[in-house]
């Protein structure tokens, strides 16, 4: 899809803050986060929704990142979502959380983040994301 954000990204068209990148799908981080280290894992390859996407190893992705997150970030606990109203690109979110959230809701609004921080965040995610094997 020409005019998909996502599809731009993969090819290099637009910049992103990469935390993860094999053949068949890349994660970076959202740029309207909703905590640090809110991450999108999408699929190389156009897809709709992520239960059209044909490569098994899309949640083996998700849990590498995961578990970088994990490592690099140390949350109180992760959450997943699969919106994708507003992009129409099969997309995972990862969200990691912090503290007493029970004032956030289900999902928080969006953080303010620098992209200093951002950029720093994603290299902390990246760097333990190449220690874990699946």
């Amino acid at each position: 899809m020409q005019d998909c954000i996502f599809c731009k990204i993969v090819r290099g068209e637009l910049p992103c803050y990469k935390v993860y990148e094999d053949e068949s799908f890349l994660g970076f981080l959202d740029i309207y986060p909703r905590a640090v280290g809110h991450t999108l894992i999408i699929p190389k390859k156009h897809y709709r929704w992520v239960h059209d996407v044909e490569d098994g190893n899309y949640w083996e992705a998700v849990v590498k990142v995961t578990k970088a997150i994990d490592k690099a970030l140390r949350p109180e606990f992760i959450n997943y979502f699969t919106f994708g109203l507003d992009v129409h690109h099969a997309h995972f979110h990862i969200i990691p959380r912090y503290g007493d959230v029970s004032s956030e809701g289900i999902v928080p609004g969006v953080k303010k983040i620098s992209k200093e921080e951002m950029s720093e965040i994603a290299k902390k995610i990246y760097k333990e994301g190449l220690n874990i094997n699946i």
